[in-house]
């Protein structure tokens, strides 16, 4: 962990995000077995176009919120049909510091492009000071992909994960071991016992909340997990599976620069929720900004989330 990195005031939500336009969405046969969210049949002709106008309609909505978005452009060669999840491959953190994370699926790696850091780098006027390169693990069969697998309390500086072929706790520990965070690992399954193959579809921590899939975790776990998730004065918002198949859990809080909190999800997400935990949860935000995304779920596997990679950089 570099020397000064303590002493940079954390924050658990960032101002601008990463996004990357989408030039070839589609069905990835590479992440069906992992990803029980993917659905074949919904892939038509026109998934491509339907999925660019929801990426145009979510960034839109979050700059109008006061968000500073980085829409860079995908290459429509070699195909990349999960770019528009960038979340996955690349982190950016609060003193300087970029991760390139190893991925499961061949196809998705091709997504790591320097020249959209550098791009983002210029464009953003970002300061980059140091590289931290995971992808070694490829190598040996182990993935910890981004800030799906890994969810991020900055503020603790606790970095939670869920187990599952897509997140190896080794690779958490080297990513922890570098970074001054605390590893946290837990198992959470769907209905069909199958392991949630990312973090962030059934785990959300902000400022003042948390969402969380309790059901998913092991009755055994679930207590010690949830006492930790509430420490600092969190509201715990609790969501069952089916929630969690809605992409409930799959939500951001973002930050304006004049410092109010904006809860990103997707109009399926918020529309899951009702009664208690929808009024509690948006009382720990100042906006909520929810927005269709349904071939971007139907065909990808993921949500809102998977499509923000948060910018926490310092800017020059």
């Amino acid at each position: 962990m570099p020397e000064d990195s303590r002493t940079v005031e954390p924050r658990q939500s960032a101002d601008a995000v990463l996004m990357v336009r989408p030039a070839a969405f589609g069905f990835n046969v590479e992440t069906e077995a992992s990803n029980r969210f993917q659905q074949r049949r919904a892939h038509t002709n026109d998934t491509c176009e339907r999925a660019l106008a929801e990426f145009d309609a979510l960034e839109r909505a979050l700059r109008e919120a006061g968000v500073e978005t980085c829409a860079l452009d995908d290459r429509p060669e070699p195909a990349c049909p999960d770019a528009v999840f960038p979340n996955n491959w690349v982190s950016f953190h609060a003193d300087g510091t970029v991760v390139l994370y190893p991925m499961l699926a061949p196809s998705r790696r091709r997504e790591r492009r320097m020249d959209l850091l550098v791009d983002l780098e210029v464009r953003g006027g970002f300061e980059v000071t140091r590289l931290v390169d995971l992808t070694h693990h490829e190598l040996s069969n182990r993935f910890l992909e981004g800030t799906g697998s890994v969810v991020f309390d900055h503020v603790g500086r606790n970095a939670y994960a869920c187990l599952s072929p897509r997140t190896d706790d080794r690779v958490l520990r080297e990513l922890c071991d570098e970074l001054g965070y605390e590893p946290c690992t837990f198992a959470a399954t769907d209905a069909s016992g199958v392991p949630v193959y990312h973090t962030n579809v059934m785990l959300a921590v902000g400022s003042r909340f948390v969402i969380v899939c309790a059901e998913a975790v092991p009755a055994a776990d679930r207590g010690a997990l949830l006492e930790r998730l509430g420490r600092g004065g969190r509201a715990v918002v609790a969501i069952d599976r089916r929630q969690m198949a809605s992409f409930a859990g799959n939500a951001l809080e973002l930050s304006t620069r004049g410092g109010s909190r904006v809860l990103a999800m997707s109009a399926r997400a918020l529309g899951s929720l009702a009664g208690g935990p929808r009024v509690s949860l948006m009382s720990t935000v100042d906006r909520v900004v929810a927005v269709p995304v349904p071939t971007i779920e139907d065909v990808g596997g993921g949500s809102v989330r998977c499509m923000l990679a948060e910018v926490f950089l310092p800017r020059r």
